[in-house]
Protein backbone atom coordinates (compact mmCIF):
# COMPACT_ATOMS: atom_id res chain seq x y z
CA UNK A 1 0.00 0.00 0.00
CA UNK A 2 1.32 3.26 -1.09
CA UNK A 3 2.04 5.59 1.57
CA UNK A 4 -0.45 8.82 1.75
CA UNK A 5 1.67 12.08 1.60
CA UNK A 6 0.59 15.34 2.58
CA UNK A 7 1.17 18.85 1.25
CA UNK A 8 3.08 21.66 2.81
CA UNK A 9 4.25 23.92 0.22
CA UNK A 10 5.46 24.22 -3.00
CA UNK A 11 9.13 25.02 -4.43
CA UNK A 12 8.63 28.62 -6.75
CA UNK A 13 11.99 29.52 -7.19
CA UNK A 14 15.79 29.48 -6.32
CA UNK A 15 17.55 31.91 -4.03
CA UNK A 16 21.40 32.72 -3.84
CA UNK A 17 23.95 30.28 -5.72
CA UNK A 18 24.29 28.33 -2.41
CA UNK A 19 20.70 26.14 -3.58
CA UNK A 20 18.48 27.66 -1.46
CA UNK A 21 14.70 27.55 -2.12
CA UNK A 22 11.65 29.79 -2.34
CA UNK A 23 8.92 27.74 -1.25
CA UNK A 24 5.20 29.26 -0.67
CA UNK A 25 3.84 27.45 2.19
CA UNK A 26 0.37 25.09 2.42
CA UNK A 27 0.66 24.22 5.92
CA UNK A 28 -0.57 25.71 9.31
CA UNK A 29 2.86 24.71 10.84
CA UNK A 30 5.45 25.89 8.88
CA UNK A 31 8.03 26.98 11.67
CA UNK A 32 7.94 22.94 12.33
CA UNK A 33 7.65 22.17 8.46
CA UNK A 34 10.92 24.25 7.37
CA UNK A 35 13.02 23.95 10.52
CA UNK A 36 16.52 22.24 11.36
CA UNK A 37 16.19 18.38 11.18
CA UNK A 38 12.57 18.65 9.41
CA UNK A 39 12.07 15.48 7.19
CA UNK A 40 10.13 16.05 3.62
CA UNK A 41 9.00 14.54 0.73
CA UNK A 42 9.73 16.68 -2.93
CA UNK A 43 7.33 15.26 -5.16
CA UNK A 44 8.23 16.12 -9.09
CA UNK A 45 5.58 16.16 -11.86
CA UNK A 46 6.17 13.15 -13.12
CA UNK A 47 5.57 11.74 -9.57
CA UNK A 48 9.03 11.01 -8.42
CA UNK A 49 9.90 11.83 -4.75
CA UNK A 50 12.95 12.64 -3.25
CA UNK A 51 13.58 12.64 0.55
CA UNK A 52 15.13 15.91 1.65
CA UNK A 53 16.07 17.31 5.15
CA UNK A 54 15.60 20.79 6.30
CA UNK A 55 19.34 22.43 7.18
CA UNK A 56 17.78 25.76 7.74
CA UNK A 57 14.34 27.64 6.74
CA UNK A 58 13.15 31.60 7.45
CA UNK A 59 10.14 33.17 6.54
CA UNK A 60 11.03 36.17 4.26
CA UNK A 61 7.85 38.37 3.28
CA UNK A 62 4.66 35.91 1.37
CA UNK A 63 7.55 32.80 1.27
CA UNK A 64 10.26 31.00 3.24
CA UNK A 65 13.55 30.31 2.25
CA UNK A 66 14.08 27.05 2.73
CA UNK A 67 17.52 24.88 2.60
CA UNK A 68 17.93 21.15 2.23
CA UNK A 69 20.97 18.96 3.13
CA UNK A 70 20.77 17.10 -0.16
CA UNK A 71 21.45 20.52 -2.35
CA UNK A 72 24.54 21.94 -2.31
CA UNK A 73 24.39 25.07 -5.29
CA UNK A 74 21.98 26.45 -7.37
CA UNK A 75 22.43 23.73 -10.13
CA UNK A 76 21.53 20.78 -7.73
CA UNK A 77 18.05 23.22 -6.13
CA UNK A 78 17.40 24.02 -10.01
CA UNK A 79 16.04 20.46 -10.56
CA UNK A 80 13.73 20.62 -8.04
CA UNK A 81 12.16 23.79 -8.96
CA UNK A 82 7.94 23.68 -9.26
CA UNK A 83 7.85 20.32 -7.21
CA UNK A 84 5.42 20.03 -4.02
CA UNK A 85 6.81 19.35 -0.82
CA UNK A 86 4.91 17.14 1.47
CA UNK A 87 5.06 15.18 4.49
CA UNK A 88 4.24 11.78 5.56
CA UNK A 89 1.37 11.21 7.81
CA UNK A 90 2.83 9.58 10.40
CA UNK A 91 4.53 13.48 10.70
CA UNK A 92 1.63 15.14 10.99
CA UNK A 93 1.38 17.53 14.33
CA UNK A 94 -1.12 15.99 16.53
CA UNK A 95 -4.29 18.74 17.10
CA UNK A 96 -5.93 20.06 20.16
CA UNK A 97 -9.23 18.98 20.07
CA UNK A 98 -11.87 20.34 18.06
CA UNK A 99 -9.38 21.29 14.79
CA UNK A 100 -9.09 19.30 12.32
CA UNK A 101 -6.87 18.73 8.74
CA UNK A 102 -8.23 19.69 5.62
CA UNK A 103 -8.18 15.98 4.37
CA UNK A 104 -9.75 14.59 7.54
CA UNK A 105 -13.02 17.26 6.83
CA UNK A 106 -13.24 17.36 3.38
CA UNK A 107 -15.39 14.01 2.35
CA UNK A 108 -17.55 14.62 5.05
CA UNK A 109 -21.01 13.91 4.87
CA UNK A 110 -23.06 16.89 6.55
CA UNK A 111 -26.64 16.49 8.29
CA UNK A 112 -28.97 18.87 10.32
CA UNK A 113 -30.21 17.82 13.53
CA UNK A 114 -33.38 16.71 12.03
CA UNK A 115 -31.19 13.97 9.55
CA UNK A 116 -31.52 15.73 6.82
CA UNK A 117 -28.52 15.40 4.23
CA UNK A 118 -27.39 18.47 3.00
CA UNK A 119 -24.55 16.70 0.79
CA UNK A 120 -20.51 16.22 1.10
CA UNK A 121 -18.04 18.76 1.98
CA UNK A 122 -16.02 19.08 -0.95
CA UNK A 123 -13.76 22.62 -0.63
CA UNK A 124 -12.79 24.77 2.82
CA UNK A 125 -12.02 28.29 2.70
CA UNK A 126 -10.40 30.56 5.12
CA UNK A 127 -11.48 34.42 4.17
CA UNK A 128 -10.55 35.59 8.05
CA UNK A 129 -12.33 35.35 11.04
CA UNK A 130 -13.48 31.65 10.56
CA UNK A 131 -12.73 28.91 7.87
CA UNK A 132 -16.01 28.61 5.73
CA UNK A 133 -16.62 25.06 4.44
CA UNK A 134 -18.70 24.62 1.07
CA UNK A 135 -20.83 21.64 0.73
CA UNK A 136 -22.48 20.03 -2.46
CA UNK A 137 -25.65 19.63 -1.98
CA UNK A 138 -27.91 16.62 -3.62
CA UNK A 139 -29.46 19.37 -6.34
CA UNK A 140 -26.23 20.18 -7.59
CA UNK A 141 -25.73 24.09 -5.24
CA UNK A 142 -23.49 24.75 -3.10
CA UNK A 143 -24.30 25.22 0.38
CA UNK A 144 -21.37 28.30 2.61
CA UNK A 145 -21.27 26.61 5.82
CA UNK A 146 -19.15 29.12 8.24
CA UNK A 147 -17.30 26.87 11.31
CA UNK A 148 -18.47 28.22 14.23
CA UNK A 149 -20.07 26.48 16.91
CA UNK A 150 -23.60 28.13 16.41
CA UNK A 151 -23.67 26.12 13.06
CA UNK A 152 -21.02 23.18 13.39
CA UNK A 153 -22.79 21.01 16.11
CA UNK A 154 -20.56 17.76 15.84
CA UNK A 155 -17.56 16.46 13.57
CA UNK A 156 -17.00 12.59 13.50
CA UNK A 157 -14.05 12.15 11.04
CA UNK A 158 -14.05 8.23 11.93
CA UNK A 159 -17.39 8.39 10.33
CA UNK A 160 -16.96 10.94 7.74
CA UNK A 161 -19.83 12.91 9.18
CA UNK A 162 -20.43 15.90 10.54
CA UNK A 163 -23.86 17.43 12.34
CA UNK A 164 -25.57 21.01 11.84
CA UNK A 165 -27.91 23.83 12.53
CA UNK A 166 -28.81 25.88 9.82
CA UNK A 167 -29.07 29.11 11.01
CA UNK A 168 -31.53 31.60 9.00
CA UNK A 169 -30.63 32.77 5.71
CA UNK A 170 -27.94 29.92 5.20
CA UNK A 171 -29.76 27.86 2.83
Amino acid sequence: MEEKLYNVGKIVNTHGIRGELKLVSQTDFPDIRFQNGSELILLGPSGEQLPVTVESGRPQKNVWMVKFKEFADINAAEKVKNWDVKVRGENLVDLEDGEYYYHEIIGCRVFTEEEEDLGTIKEILTPGANDVWIVKMPNGKELLLPYIDEVVLSVNVVDKRVTVRLMEGLL
